[in-house]
């Protein structure tokens, strides 16, 4: 399987949607209680997971990413692809290596646990084909940090090396504010002379940049960077907030006549290591702004104004900690 399609599929490509926010009922976006409606059944989230994913077909998005954390995410894909059967150039995504523990109450005490040993990794697998079956193109092992056993377990690099004989890419996302150094440890982790991860997903915005040079890195060893929380959790979503980050993105955004979070995402696309950049939309509304960014053209100057937003890495996490699911 490869992503090279996607490069002229659409305009709207290089963005991918994730249904973290709409694959269960309580997450950790900003501004969630405006987006979402009290009703947040299974039944209704489903409902606004597959508007979202005909809107977002619609409008040329062709990568889908899911986890098996995300609540019903991966069910709720799986549904809308067997109810599509036109739909047949999409790539999808999904990830291991949290299981979700909400039992779908946005205010649970603890809403996923993370363990990156084979035996979850048999089981999630299990799962996550059960679901998805043949359309499973791209496997993560999900927020690796340095420490994880999961850079460093050959039995286990041994069972991702076979799934991926069976034509699924291996990939891992990363969290944290040592993100670098984990996909720089990745890129060396091989099984049979081969590398094992041929795919990237890390959190990079205008807020935390910290990751950028190890993800150019990823993308010159062959791999696909796909970049999440662009819009640092609705932090850059334009929100009215005190924020400096508000007034830098509303003033550049009025200047290219577009949206604050459109540009948030459109400084991300600008980078040539980012293949792909996940909207986390909620709302067809959101999707259809942040889709904008395709089309942003930044000038240097704003580009310039926007780098000055950058937190410390440590400062970023420990803020990104602190946010409520709601």
């Amino acid at each position: 399987m490869s992503f090279a399609r996607l490069a002229t599929a659409t305009p709207s490509s290089r963005i991918g949607l994730g249904l973290a926010a709409v694959g269960r009922p309580g997450y950790i976006n900003l501004g969630r209680a405006e987006d979402l409606p009290a009703d947040r059944t299974v039944s209704a989230m489903r409902e606004r997971a597959h508007q979202l994913l005909d809107a977002a077909y619609a409008q040329g998005v062709r990568y889908l990413d899911v986890a098996r954390s995300y609540g019903r995410s991966e069910e709720f894909l799986a549904e809308w692809l067997d109810h599509r059967a036109d739909v047949r150039d999409v790539v999808v995504g999904s990830k291991w290596g949290y299981t979700y523990t909400a039992d779908w109450q946005a205010d649970a005490e603890v809403h996923e646990v993370k363990d990156h040993s084979v035996q979850t990794y048999d089981r999630q697998v299990a799962e996550s084909r059960s679901l998805l079956g043949k359309r499973l193109d791209l496997y993560q092992i999900h927020s690796v940090t340095p420490d994880s056993p999961a850079l460093t377990d050959t039995v286990l690099h041994g069972r991702l090396a076979a799934l991926a004989a069976e034509g699924v890419l291996i990939g891992l996302s990363t969290s944290g504010p040592e993100q670098a150094a984990a996909i720089r440890a990745a890129l060396t982790v091989t099984v049979d002379g081969e590398p094992l991860f041929r795919s990237v997903q890390a959190t990079y915005n205008l807020l935390e940049p910290s990751a950028g040079e190890a993800l150019a890195e990823a993308h010159d060893a062959g791999c696909t960077v796909i970049v999440k929380e662009g819009m640092a959790n609705g932090r850059l979503a334009g929100r009215p907030t005190d924020e400096a980050a508000s007034t830098v993105l509303h003033r550049v955004a009025e200047e290219a006549d577009t949206t604050s979070d459109a540009v948030a995402l459109a400084a991300v696309l600008h980078h040539p290591w980012a293949d792909l950049v996940l909207s986390g939309a909620a709302t067809a509304d959101q999707l259809t702004s942040n889709l904008q960014a395709a089309s942003v053209a930044l000038t240097p100057a704003q580009h310039a104004r926007l780098t000055t937003l950058a937190e410390p890495a440590r400062t970023y996490w420990h803020h990104r900690s602190e946010l409520p699911w709601s």
